[in-house]
């Protein structure tokens, strides 16, 4: 193992957290592999939060951008008009979202997944002119606060330091344990005039809940959602930060449940390449910002929309990518599932759906035990869940399957180390 050989950590915020859990020093990565400063290899079944769907320093996209780097092309231009950005809008539109039958128009709100929240956010309530958003338990959307107060985790919560206001949190798929009757509290009290339920301008979901724990809703209960916004008039918000650009399958993670929001926000992978992009793409009748009525300075990074098109020339004219992604997914539910009958009394829970997966511990700390145990023979993997209880694999899409069945190996070797400890 490389630990710290170069210790600045007495320079840096204690607020850090990855670098504790993984007291490394990187210096390179390639596809699905980091390296440390000594060359000891990593898999990385983290892919930084799933913004590196296509593995580090993807050759295709290392190309465009050191090409269009070298050759003194635009970098900053607020939101000027660049040819950057107009392929990127144009390959964007015509290769992904007329495709899928979406008219979204696409704003830039910043450089992170946050950013593209609170405009999302904003821009609703300005739509409906109400304040009230209805989020979901264990939903995670971002640290900024209007972000933070659709987030579920209390911890993360705690530290705004004020009252987050105007969200009203409902029961997210399954909170019930299969229970039905999910909606139906949701529409008795959006009839009921004595609820004490102020009307909501939108409602934000994540359709897998990565930080959440991995938890998937039914494509059932996404078309009961997206029904009962548009009977009330409410505006459905999907964010597809984490768990888009084909980390489920389909490009969009919505796709499988047929439905159209009205607002999809996007961030992490959509540059291609871990370069700071995000996205608000918003149904052409909600557009309703005036020029400069939400604005920053870093409203489109054009080395990232360079990278952002030959991502998607090169993984989205087809749907080799789709099917690999599903069949690698199924791979995983297949050795997890293995796991969950090999220790029956571990209280293991197999979840999610494409690349992201999860597997649950009842109890909490061997989550986080069989993370370490993973880390010391080689293999990146976070917790997450509201008491860190699941193990959460997000490994890049492109890794190989070779790739794939050494990390599960370690994963296997790992849990059998935790659990018969």
């Amino acid at each position: 193992m490389s630990l710290m050989t170069n210790d600045t950590t007495a320079l840096e915020s204690d607020v850090r957290s990855y670098s504790r859990s993984w007291p490394a020093v990187f210096d390179r990565a390639k596809g699905a592999e980091m390296f440390t400063e000594d060359g000891q290899a990593y898999l990385d079944f983290f892919a930084g939060a799933g913004s590196l769907n296509y593995g580090h320093n993807n050759p295709l996209m290392k190309k465009v951008l050191l090409d269009y780097i070298s050759d003194d092309r635009v970098v900053h231009s607020l939101d000027m008009l660049t040819t950057a950005r107009n392929e990127f809008l144009t390959t964007f539109t015509e290769q992904i979202l007329r495709p899928r039958g979406l008219d979204h128009r696409v704003m830039f709100p910043g450089p992170g997944g946050t950013n593209a929240v609170e405009a999302a956010l904003k821009l609703a309530r300005k739509i409906t002119g109400r304040e009230a958003i209805v989020n979901f338990t264990n939903a995670f959307h971002g640290m900024t606060l209007g972000a933070l107060s659709v987030t579920g985790n209390s911890m993360k919560r705690g530290g705004a330091g004020i009252p987050l206001v105007h969200a009203t949190p409902m029961p997210y798929d399954d909170y019930f344990d299969g229970d039905v009757a999910d909606f139906m509290y949701l529409e008795r009290l959006l009839e009921d005039a004595g609820s004490g339920l102020n009307e909501p301008a939108a409602v934000i979901v994540e359709t897998v809940q990565g930080e959440g724990g991995i938890n998937s809703a039914r494509a059932e209960w996404l078309r009961t959602l997206a029904e009962l916004c548009k009977k009330h008039g409410i505006l459905l918000i999907v964010d597809d930060i984490q768990m888009g650009c084909g980390r489920t399958g389909g490009f969009f993670s919505f796709e499988e449940a047929g439905i159209v929001p009205d607002i999809i926000t996007l961030s992490k992978s959509i540059s291609g390449y871990g370069l700071p992009l995000a996205l608000t793409l918003v149904r052409p009748e909600y557009d309703v910002f005036e020029p400069g009525e939400h604005n920053g300075t870093f409203r489109g990074f054009a080395p990232a929309f360079v990278t952002a098109s030959e991502s998607i020339r090169q993984y989205w004219s087809d749907d080799e990518l789709e099917k690999s992604t599903k069949a690698k997914g199924l791979i995983i539910e297949g050795a997890f599932n293995a796991l969950v009958a090999q220790y029956p009394d571990a209280g293991l829970i197999s979840k999610g759906r494409g690349l992201a997966r999860g597997l649950q511990f009842g109890e909490a700390a061997n989550a986080g035990a069989v993370a370490k145990e993973a880390f010391n023979r080689g293999l990146l993997i976070e917790t997450s869940g509201p008491n860190d209880e699941v193990i959460k694999l997000l490994p890049p899409l492109t890794l190989t399957e070779d790739e794939l069945n050494r990390g599960l190996d370690i994963i296997r070797d790992s849990v059998a180390a935790v659990l018969a400890g």
